[in-house]
Order: C-alpha cells, then sequence, then structure tokens
C-alpha cells in the first residue's frame, strides 16, 4: 500500500509540473470529493448496466443537486456527466446521457450553450486521436440527446442549429453510430414548431432534402417534413428541392423501391417495420397515389424480390395500412399479390423450427378491430382474411382469437356469412391459391368438390368456436343460431324449402357427403360438451356475477341440451320438407316419446324440489336421447334400460336391481370416445351411490379383472372412431390416457419385429414343405431329370403355382400381423378403459366413504396395483399405477371419514387384515407392500372406532383401570388377535434378511396406534442384539428410540415397567457395543450410529426422570470402542461418542494445537514439499545406512528447514520452483541427487536475495550444500536466464 500511495504522489506532481490550471481544478475537485463521499457514488450507479439502479441514481443526484447550494458541485456534476458521455461502456453513455438531459430540465439557470461548448471541447472530433475517434463522435452524439431531451432546445435557436449541425457532421461516422444521428434528427423535427423549421433549419437540412432519394434516412427526413410542415414544404418547394411536386410519381417509384429494399434489409435483426416505409405509405395516402404506391411499388417491387426482408416488410405494411385505408382500400389491399403471398408463407411455416409471420399478423388485426369503430371496415376486414384459401381451406386457424374486439352486429353479418358460405360456397369470391407441391401432385381431379370439402371443414369449426370462445361477446340468439345450423345439418336434411324453420330456408348447392356429415356430427358433440359449460348470457354484469356458478342453462333456466332436443323434436315432426338422415324406426320414435315424457316428468320434480338429482336424470335421458341420431339401435336400448331403472327407483324396491342396470347402462356411456358422456356418467353415478349394492360395485371391479376378460368378452363394447379421428381435427377427442396410448404406438412398434419374427417361425415349415412339393410336381427337382430341359407351358405352369404360394404366404403373414395389431390396439383401448372406469371408484370412495363396501375395494385395488407393478411399463400403464395408487392411498386410506358400525364384518374385516400382512410380507417389492400395510393399518383404525382419547382421560384418574377402559373403547377390535399379527411381522422384519417390509410402516404403526407398542417392544428389544444383521440392528434402535419417545406409550405402562422397558434397553445396547470388533463399512458405522442415538435418549431419561437403573458397565464398554479398528474415521460418530461419555460425566479432551516447534516443523514442511521425481532423503544412496528418522538428521536439511520455517513467505515460492523438474540427459537417465540439492538450494539463494536477505547469509548456504554437477541447458541456458531474472528484479 505504502509504494502505490508514494507512486500516486509522484504522478500528481508530475500532473503538477505540466499544467498548473489542471492541478487547481482537481484540487477543488478533490476537495469536494474529501468532503462527500456520497455525492461521487451517483456518477457510480450511473455508469452500472442496471437500467433500475441508474434511474434511481439520476433521480437521487438530482434530489441531492437541489437541496445542496454549492455551486462547485453543480459545476462538477455537468463536468462529470459530459466527461461520461464518451466512456467505454455502452449501458454507461446513455445513462450519463439522461443524466445530463435530467439535471439540464431542472436547472435552467444553466445556458445550453455553456454545456454544447464543453462537449465539442471535450469529445473534439478533429483533435481526437483516431483510436478515440469512436468514443468522440459517441460522446458528441449523446450530448445532442441530452440537449434534445432536456425540452430547452426548442427555447435557444441559435443551440438547436449548433445541434442539428453537429447531427450531419456526425452522419460522417456511420461505421460507428449507424443510423442514429438521422432518427435523432427525425425526432427533433417532429417536436419543433413550424415557425422555427422555416426560420432556423430549413437552409440547414435544404441539401438533405434535395439529395433525399440517395438514402433511407434522408428520405425518413423529408416524409417527416411533408407530414410536419405542409405550409413550408409547398409544391412549389417541393418542386425545387426534388424536380417534381409530389414524391409518390411514377418516374420516383424505382428509387422508392430501392430505398424501400435497403430499409428493410437494415432492420432484418430488429423484425420490424422500418419508419420510413409507413411515412412513405402516409405520404401516399396524402398526395392519393395510394393505388399507384401498393401496386408499382409494393407489389411489382417488393413483391416481386423473393428476399425474406422484402416480404415481410410487404406484410408489415398490410398490417399498419389496416387503420389507415377506407373500405375500397381495404377491399384493394386484402385482394392483392401481397395476400397471396401471405397465404402462401403461413402454408410453408407450418413446421415448428420455421419462423411464422401470423402471429404478428394477428396482433395487427387485433389491434385494427379493437380500435375500430366502423362496422363495415370491421367486417371487411373479417371476410377478406376469411376468404384466403389454399384450394378451398382458410388459412386463417379456426380458433381466431380476433373476433372478440367485433361489435355483435359485425357478429351475427359473419355468422349469416360462414353459413352461407356452407350452403352455397362461392368459389370466385375467394382468393384461392396452389403451391407447387399440390399442383405437382394434383391428387384430387375433381378441384371443385374438394374445394368445397376443405371449405365446409373449415366453417363449422369455426362456426362451433364462437361458441366455445367465452371471450367473444355474443348472445343468446346467436348461440342458438349457430347450435341449430350445427344439429340441423349434422342429422337433417332438407329436400325442399322451409319458411317456417331458418335452416331450410336455403338448400344446400352441394349436397354433403358421408365424410362432410360425419366431422359436422363429431362437432356438434364437442360443442354440446361447451354448452353444458356455458355461463348466463345477455344479462346485465351484476345479475351474471350473482349467478356465475349456474352453467349449461339457458336466460329461462332451461338445459341447453334439453331446448336442441326440442328443436329436434320439432323437425322430426315436420314433415316432408325435413328429413332425418338416419329415419327412425317404430320402436326408436317410442323410445324418443318415452324419453321427452321422463325428461318433463323430471323437469316438474326438479322445480318443486331444486334437486341436482333431477338434473342429473335429465342429462342423461337428453344425452342418450339426442345420441339416437347417431347410433340408433343401441341408444334405445339404453333409453328402455334407464326407463325401467327410474321406474323401479321410484317405487323404492328393496332388492333395487335397477342399480345394477344403471351401472351397467353408465359402462357402456364410459366405453364411447366422448367427453360429455363420461361427464353425464360421472354426474349420475353421485347420484345413484347411496343406493349402490355389492352387484352393482363388483360389476364396476370385474373391469379390472383380467380372468373375466379372457373368459367371455364382456358385454362392454370398447370403441375407437378411427375415420371421425381423421376426418376432423376439432371433434370430440379420447381422454388424456386414450391419447397416451395412442402415442405408445412408436413403443408398440419395436415389438412388432419381435412378432415378425415369431410369425415367420411358425410359417416357414409350412411354407417349405408347399415349396417342396410344388418344385417336385414341375420336375425341378430329383435326380437323374433334374438336367433335362422343361417345355415353356411346364415353366409357365410352375410359375404360376409358384407366384400363387408365394401369394398364400404373403397373405399368411400379413394376416398374422393384423391379428397381433389387433390384439395389441384392443389392450390399449382395454387400458384407456380402465383408466375412464377409475373415475366410478374414486367418486364411490370419495363420497360414499362410511359404507361396508369400501372394505370390498381394497383387495382388488391391491391387485390392480401388483399387476401394473409387474407389467410391462409403458406411459399408460404408468399412468394407470399412478392414478389407481393415488385413489387407494389419498381416497381410501388416508380418508378420515370411515365405516362406524362394523360389528357384523368384524371377523371378515379380521381375516382381511391377516391376509393383507401375509400379502405384505411376501411380495418382492417394499412399494407394494406399503400398500398391503396402509390397508391393514386402514383396516385398524376401523376396528378399533373412533374414541381414541377417552382411555388417556382415564388413565390420570386411575391408571389401574387402563387396561378395563382399552376393552371398552376397542369393543369391535379382537387386539390379541390384531397383535399376535402384527408380532409376526415385526418377528419377520427383524431376523429375514431381506424383508419387503419397512421401519417407516411401523414407525406409523406406533404413531397412529401407541397402545399396541407395550406387547411388541418385547421384539424390538431383543433385536437390538440378535438382528439378523446390523441394519436390522440399527433399525430396531431407531424403532426403539421413537416408540421411548412417544408420550401415549408412557401412558400405557405402569412405572415399574417403564423402567424394566429403559433398563433391558441399556443392557441391550450394552450386549451389542460388546460385539462390536472393528468399523469398516458403512453398516457398521450405521449401526454404531444408531446405537449412541438410543443411548443418548436413554441416558437423559435415566437422569431426568432419576431412574434407579445403573450404569457402571456402560463406561468401560464405550471407552474400549476407541480402540478398535476405524473408529476415527467418521466425525459424526465421534461426536454422538463423547455426546454419551459427557452424559456419563466424562470431559472430552481438547484436540491439540500444532505448535510450530523446531523439530515438528521441518518433518510437516518437508512432507508437504516433497514432488515427483525427488527421493526422499533416506532413499538417497548415501543417507541409506543412516539412522532411522527417531536419529539426528543430516546438518544440511536441518539448516534448510529452519530457513523455511522462519521464513513464511518462502515454503509457497518453493513449491513452484520446484514444478520444474530435473530432465533426464542423453541416456534418458535421471541427474544425480546432488544436482537436485544444488539446485533447491540456488532457487533458495535467490528467495533470500529477493525478500532483502544478507549476501553473507547466501554465502554460507551455499557453502553448505554438496558438490554437484552442471545440467545440461536446454535450448536457452537455464543459469543465464536465473542471471537474467535476478538482474532484473534488482533493477
Amino acid at each position: 500500500m505504502a509504494v502505490q500511495t508514494v507512486s500516486g504522489m509522484n504522478g500528481m506532481e508530475v500532473a503538477s509540473k505540466k499544467t498548473k490550471k489542471t492541478s487547481n481544478n482537481s484540487s477543488k475537485e478533490g476537495g469536494i470529493l474529501q468532503q462527500n463521499r456520497q455525492f461521487l457514488d451517483f456518477f457510480w450507479d450511473i455508469a452500472k448496466p442496471d437500467q433500475n439502479v441508474r434511474l434511481a441514481a439520476t433521480e437521487n443526484l438530482i434530489q441531492y443537486l437541489k437541496t445542496s447550494d454549492k455551486s462547485d458541485e453543480l459545476k462538477y456534476t455537468f463536468k462529470r456527466l459530459v466527461d461520461g458521455l464518451a466512456a467505454t461502456r455502452e449501458p454507461a453513455r446513455p445513462g450519463f446521457s439522461l443524466a445530463l438531459a435530467q439535471v439540464l430540465q431542472c436547472f435552467e439557470e444553466v445556458p445550453l450553450s455553456t454545456v454544447l461548448e464543453h462537449i465539442n471541447q471535450k469529445h473534439s472530433l478533429r483533435k481526437g486521436n483516431k483510436k478515440l475517434i469512436r468514443n468522440a463522435a459517441f460522446g458528441n452524439f449523446f450530448g445532442v440527446l441530452a440537449l434534445f431531451q432536456s425540452g430547452r432546445l426548442v427555447k435557444d435557436p441559435k443551440v438547436l442549429l449548433q445541434c442539428v449541425q453537429l447531427l450531419q457532421s456526425l452522419a460522417e461516422y456511420k461505421e460507428h453510430l449507424k443510423d442514429l444521428p438521422q432518427k435523432t434528427l427525425v425526432d427533433i423535427l417532429s417536436e419543433i414548431p413550424e415557425s422555427i423549421f422555416e426560420e432556423v433549419l430549413f437552409e440547414a437540412l435544404q441539401s438533405d432534402l434535395q439529395s433525399a432519394f440517395t438514402s433511407p434516412e434522408r428520405l425518413h427526413l423529408l416524409f417527416v417534413g411533408l407530414q410536419k410542415f405542409p405550409k413550408v414544404l409547398k409544391h412549389k418547394k417541393i418542386n425545387k428541392l426534388l424536380g417534381t411536386s409530389s414524391v409518390v410519381t411514377q418516374e420516383n417509384i424505382p428509387k422508392l423501391v430501392e430505398l424501400l429494399k435497403i430499409a428493410a434489409k437494415s432492420v432484418i435483426k430488429e423484425m420490424r417495420l422500418p419508419g420510413v416505409a409507413l411515412d412513405a405509405l402516409k405520404i401516399a395516402l396524402k398526395e392519393d397515389a395510394f393505388e399507384l404506391f401498393w401496386k408499382e411499388v409494393v407489389e411489382n417491387g417488393l413483391a416481386r424480390d423473393d428476399s425474406r426482408p422484402c416480404l415481410y416488410m410487404c406484410y408489415r405494411l398490410l398490417g399498419a395500412a389496416l387503420p389507415l385505408l377506407d373500405k375500397d382500400q381495404l377491399q384493394l389491399i386484402l385482394h392483392s399479390n401481397v395476400m397471396l403471398r401471405y397465404g402462401e408463407h403461413v402454408v410453408f411455416t407450418q413446421p415448428a423450427d420455421r419462423f411464422k409471420f401470423s402471429p404478428e399478423m394477428e396482433r395487427y388485426v387485433d389491434t385494427f378491430l379493437e380500435s375500430c369503430d366502423d362496422s363495415e371496415k370491421q367486417m371487411t376486414v373479417l371476410i377478406g382474411f376469411s376468404s384466403l384459401t389454399n384450394q378451398g381451406c382458410p388459412v386463417i386457424p379456426t380458433t381466431w382469437k380476433v373476433i372478440k374486439h367485433v361489435k355483435p352486429d359485425v357478429l351475427q353479418k359473419y355468422i349469416n356469412w360462414l353459413k352461407d358460405m356452407f350452403l352455397q360456397p362461392d368459389i370466385e369470391s375467394c382468393l384461392d391459391f396452389t403451391t407447387k407441391r399440390q399442383k405437382e401432385k394434383q391428387e384430387h381431379p375433381n378441384m371443385k368438390s374438394q374445394f368445397v370439402f376443405r371449405l365446409r371443414k373449415w366453417i363449422i369449426p369455426r362456426l362451433a368456436n364462437i361458441v366455445d370462445n367465452f371471450e367473444v361477446k355474443k348472445e343468446e340468439s346467436q348461440v342458438m343460431d349457430i347450435a341449430r345450423f350445427i344439429l340441423f345439418h349434422a342429422f337433417f336434411d332438407a329436400k325442399l324449402p322451409a319458411i317456417d324453420i331458418p335452416e331450410a330456408e336455403t338448400v344446400v348447392s352441394v349436397p354433403l357427403n358421408d365424410q362432410s356429415r360425419s366431422q359436422v356430427v363429431n362437432a356438434f358433440f364437442s360443442m354440446l360438451f361447451n354448452l353444458n359449460y356455458l355461463p348466463l348470457l345477455g344479462k346485465d354484469p351484476v345479475d351474471m356475477e350473482k349467478q356465475r356458478h349456474v352453467l349449461g342453462v339457458t336466460s329461462d333456466g332451461i338445459l341447453w341440451i334439453h331446448w336442441l332436443v326440442r328443436y329436434a323434436d320439432q323437425l322430426l315432426s315436420h314433415g316432408k320438407p325435413v328429413m332425418a338422415v338416419k329415419p327412425f324406426t317404430e320402436e326408436q320414435k317410442g323410445a324418443w316419446d318415452r324419453m321427452l315424457h321422463d325428461v318433463e316428468k323430471l323437469q316438474k320434480k326438479s322445480k318443486k324440489s331444486n334437486s341436482m338429482e333431477y338434473s342429473a336424470y335429465q342429462q342423461l335421458l337428453l344425452l342418450i336421447g339426442i345420441h339416437l341420431f347417431k347410433a340408433p339401435e343401441e341408444s334405445a336400448e339404453l333409453l328402455n334400460d334407464v326407463h325401467s331403472c327410474l321406474k323401479k327407483a321410484k317405487k323404492k324396491e328393496e332388492e333395487p336391481e335397477w342399480v345394477e342396470v344403471m351401472v351397467e347402462i353408465l359402462l357402456s356411456l364410459y366405453s364411447q370416445p366422448s367427453k360429455l358422456f363420461r361427464m353425464v356418467s360421472r354426474n349420475v353415478f353421485k347420484k345413484i351411490c347411496p343406493f349402490l349394492t355389492k352387484n352393482a360395485l363388483q360389476l364396476i371391479l370385474d373391469v379390472f379383472d383380467p380372468e373375466a376378460e379372457q373368459n367371455e368378452e364382456g358385454a362392454i363394447v370398447v370403441t375407437d372412431d378411427k375415420d371421425q379421428k381423421k376426418s376432423s381435427e376439432d371433434q370430440e377427442e379420447e381422454s388424456s390416457s386414450d391419447e397416451d396410448s395412442s402415442e405408445e404406438d412408436g413403443d408398440d412398434d419395436k415389438e412388432s419385429d419381435n412378432d415378425e419374427l415369431t410369425v415367420d417361425e411358425d410359417l416357414n415349415e409350412v411354407f417349405r414343405k408347399q415349396l417342396m412339393e410344388a418344385l417336385q410336381a414341375g420336375k425341378s427337382l430329383g435326380g437323374e431329370d433334374s438336367d433335362e430341359e422343361v417345355d415353356d407351358e411346364t415353366m409357365m405352369a410352375l410359375d404360376e403355382n409358384l407366384s400363387s404360394l408365394f401369394a398364400e404366404h404373403k397373405k399368411r403373414i400379413q394376416a398374422k400381423k393384423d391379428e397381433k395389431a389387433k390384439i395389441r390396439e384392443e389392450k390399449i383401448l382395454r387400458k384407456g378403459f380402465k383408466i375412464k372406469v377409475l373415475d366410478l371408484i374414486e367418486v364411490f370412495v370419495t363420497k360414499q366413504p362410511e359404507s361396508p363396501l369400501v372394505f370390498s375395494v381394497i383387495e382388488p385395488m391391491i391387485s390392480l396395483i401388483e399387476q401394473s407393478m409387474s407389467s410391462e411399463s409403458t406411459q399408460q400403464d404408468q399412468d394407470f399405477l399412478r392414478k389407481t395408487a393415488d385413489i387407494f392411498m389419498n381416497g381410501l386410506c388416508k380418508s378420515r371419514r370411515y365405516c362406524k358400525d362394523v360389528s357384523e364384518l368384524k371377523d371378515d374385516l379380521h381375516d382381511m387384515m391377516e391376509r393383507l400382512l401375509k400379502r405384505a410380507t411376501k411380495q418382492k417389492d417394499s412399494s407394494v407392500a406399503l400398500y398391503c400395510f396402509s390397508a391393514s393399518l386402514y383396516l385398524f383404525k376401523v376396528l378399533k372406532g373412533n374414541k381414541t382419547e377417552q382411555p388417556q382421560v382415564e388413565e390420570k384418574k386411575s391408571k389401574k383401570k387402563i387396561s378395563s377402559a382399552q376393552t371398552g373403547v376397542l369393543d369391535c377390535l379382537d387386539l390379541q388377535r390384531v397383535t399376535s399379527l402384527y408380532q409376526e411381522a415385526l418377528q419377520g422384519f427383524m431376523t429375514k434378511r431381506n424383508s419387503p417390509l419397512t421401519l417407516a410402516m411401523f414407525l406409523d404403526l406406533f404413531n397412529r396406534f401407541p397402545f399396541i407398542c407395550k406387547p411388541l417392544l418385547s421384539i424390538v428389544l431383543k433385536a437390538v442384539k440378535d438382528g439378523a444383521r446390523q441394519h436390522q440392528q440399527a433399525q430396531a434402535c431407531s424403532l426403539l428410540q421413537h416408540a421411548l419417545q412417544n408420550s401415549c406409550l408412557k401412558q400405557t405402562l405402569s412405572p415399574s415397567e417403564w423402567v424394566d422397558i429403559v433398563k433391558e434397553g441399556v443392557t441391550q445396547v450394552t450386549e451389542t457395543l460388546k460385539m462390536i470388533d472393528e468399523i469398516k463399512v458403512k453398516v457398521d458405522q450405521e449401526k454404531l450410529i444408531k446405537c449412541f442415538e438410543l443411548l443418548c435418549f436413554l441416558i437423559k431419561t435415566i437422569t431426568k426422570q432419576t431412574l434407579d437403573i445403573g450404569l457402571e458397565e456402560l463406561p468401560a464398554v464405550l471407552q474400549t470402542l476407541i480402540k478398535k479398528e476405524g473408529f476415527g474415521k467418521s466425525t459424526r460418530i465421534e461426536d454422538l461418542y463423547w455426546n454419551v461419555m459427557t452424559l456419563l460425566g466424562f470431559t472430552r479432551p481438547k484436540k491439540a494445537k500444532k505448535n510450530p516447534d523446531q523439530n515438528v516443523a521441518p518433518e510437516t514442511n518437508n512432507v508437504s514439499q516433497k514432488k515427483k521425481g525427488f527421493l526422499p532423503e533416506t532413499k538417497k544412496r548415501k543417507n541409506r545406512k543412516k539412522a532411522t528418522p527417531g536419529n539426528e538428521q543430516n546438518p544440511t536439511d536441518e539448516e534448510e528447514k529452519k530457513e523455511t520455517s522462519e521464513q513464511p513467505g518462502v515454503t509457497k515460492s518453493k513449491k513452484k520452483k520446484n514444478k520444474k523438474r530435473a530432465r533426464p540427459t542423453g541416456g534418458g537417465k535421471m541427474e544425480a541427487p546432488e544436482h537436485q540439492a544444488g539446485t533447491k538450494s540456488k532457487k533458495k539463494n535467490k528467495k533470500k536475495r529477493m525478500s532483502g536477505q544478507q549476501e553473507a547469509e547466501d554465502k554460507d548456504n551455499l557453502k553448505e550444500a554438496p558438490v554437484k554437477k552442471k545440467a545440461k541447458p536446454n535450448s536457452e541456458g537455464e543459469g543465464d536466464l536465473q542471471n537474467k531474472r535476478t538482474k532484473r528484479k534488482k533493477k
């Protein structure tokens, strides 16, 4: 530090000799800084990269300057801020510029001219060095920017002119500043008034305006001037400047195109629209030359350039122009070539790794629709983008979110336009395009039918999305209109126009084919699912807020699905003009009429009782009823079954078989690929849960029984509508589990290779025999006749036989593969069906946890978990296992509600508990054993009952009545039998080497049921010493400690029993410690740690409770442990050991500190200084016959060690020097030890000379060193290099 201070002072003296003025200024500034260090910190914070820190520092600096009246601080502030404008760090420059602008704004007494002069002097572009010219350019630019941002530049025209001229001169440094000066100049022009521009700046900017077509920046300057100062830049002046009275002319088109291309490429990384392009569009509108500008500049100029920057500029111009144009101009750009190129871009960039412009275009349209109040313009833009089609399919998505900003009348017009396009597609009104790849393929020769099909495929989901999207401001009438339209064209057909039905007023020009009809059907059921969650429409916000929980009903309180069923019934009864696609038979029509009658009855009852039960039954009937149009035969049977179930449920028979029929109906609905079916079935099942019987529950459990699957195909048919999935992307999909199962086809394909091998092995033998027979029949094989020539007819016959044989063989192989694939697919569908049916189990367990039927679910669910753990682990299997385990643990075992009255089932429950515990002990996986053990604890809780606190209260009054109190509470629990079960399980856990049970299971048992600890402690105490392995002994110690720490256990024991248990624990641990011979492996350490932890607890308990237990034998046993092998390897063991010894009255000895003795320190230094390639002293030839390390050492070594111990800095430097090993000489052998010792002594002598040692000590050390031979130098002599280094360091 002293050297640095001296050098700093010397530097200041040299500076003072050069200039006296600077020294005076620096002394003043130094005085300022010495007075207030906080003032300097502001400038440090202004230069930091964090913007928030810079802004806070600027604000604090201004506040400080306002409160302080010192003029020298204000002068220093301006000087420091101006100096920082040319800082080398990029974040610092804008920080100082902003701070300077804020200070100038607050302190208007400081003239701008003074600040500008200071900027010119400090950052002079003429006097600056070439290396510093970049910083000087930035300093001038940010200085002008600060003056402009201060807001005072307009008030001082002289300084304004100087700033503009400075910005013009900075245009030469484009390689450093790019287009920043021109942008700042444009900003200045946009802020100044017209009078100042005409009087002050016009002459200065005249040259730039005349050369406007030379660069995009100057052209932008001209555009800003034309928009800002139209009275100054009139036609006459523009004619003088440019030679033409307007900018957008036929002559200037090529120049404009070239400049816009340059501007587009300049912002390719920023991905934005250049300001000059938008201003060019505005000038074209101002000069009434928009059509010329769009067609010649944009379409024929920029759009024809295939470069991406130019195309993206065209797209951005299209989006930015939407708010500026009228209706005719909007139609012009929306039907232009730019829209076609945009559509091609959307189609080409469908892969995820490509840049997509569609989100940015969506933002443009969204902003336009939100800010536009003209309904006609909104409608024009919606139709324009919806008419951009690729072979009939619009390029915008069906879930286009911009529609949320349109007005209600525009939304209705848009809905009508979509319906008209569906009924009578107008191909000519669409802006359709075909890609090159589509033209090459030409898959569909009939382009018109394909156009209509693709257009209708898009229109129906577009209409459904208007209903689904909650953000769209729609009325109830509009939702009804869309729902009626989709329902009509899904299930009905208008043969003739019908005036009384709006959907049948217009007949479809192109009839719907089967594929289009299936897409409409799927879209209808998808919309029906969303209608079930639709909030109320067409009411005041206050009323809607009150009734926000009411979903799926109209404003009249009618279910949406009920309203649609009424409309369908009206269509059925209409007559010949409207016919159903699939007409009903008499039986199906009867089922439909009964369904309507039942729904009316339920509706009347729901009005009286306001029960959700009737609403659930209504939804079930209506859903099955409307499903009649899709699957008439199945739905009619289901309706008849539901009708009979409702009749029997009303009569309330003693054996309600109707529940079983209803469960079968719900299971059949669960097999359908519809979320709406599953949702309604789940709601209905919630209502019938209280009436569920054992047989009905068994029907659900049979779904998971693998034997039932093998024995019979089952009444439940799992369906998978693949054709529907292929036909429409927006239809209802299978549940998430089904989607996951479809993704697993890739994993199943890997198994197909193995299947092919097995198929080939089965069919090869048969094929070989047939092939041999065919060849023998053609006499191509067999001894002597094989060499004879065969005529053509025989060869042709043989070829035909062989070809037919190979064809049959190929068919057999394909049939076998198809069968395997069908089995695999059926397996996936069944697994998905099981995942969906688990919802019913979850509903039953959570809604009816107090039902005795819950106990019949336990063992089947454990079997499911076992099967899933042992089966192949696909993603679908993992989902199934995860869901099953979650329902079992969280929904059943951890439920706070359970069956209270189990007096009739107690024997069965005890038997089940026994089976579960035996099942747990036989498991291979401890995770499965955990579920079995948790189920046994759940049964334990049920049998014990809910009176858990009574024994504790009675024990305080009379400890003698504890056992009688417990037996009174545990009336249904056979405690003796349960205790024997858990004793057997605990005995196996402590004695078997590989037990699936874990410590956590028994800890859970002890924590939840402490009264069972007493009969189990004897096994635990015995296992502390006699466990099967060290691991079991450690687990026994831990289990005993946790059991004794439980306060409830002590309340169940008498004082004498408590003392006996503690005494036995001490005895067992002592005997265990005696048996320890060595501590090598981790298991031994774990056992010792658990023993010490248990001892700590036992000794503390004895001391605190003053128990009469002797501990005389324990200290001697513990003291012998220190001598065991491997005791000191673990610090935790050592700490726990001394914790126990401290409790016994022993004091832990303090570790002796290492003293820097002369005899000890050299040895440690010598050991630490050993390096590879150096022989220790005892191994050297001359020291071999000397004494061992206990004898006297070599005097040379002793002195060297003393020196190193005296000099603390020598050891570190010596380690660095020793890294240079002695290199082998010509024979490849290492140099002699004497040479190494001599090299060491030389290095020591050098270090001593460097650290200020005397030369006499160096000579003495050199004399003590042994005689050595000089080492051969490498490419440079080592001695010469060392001499040179020492001379340099001396200098």
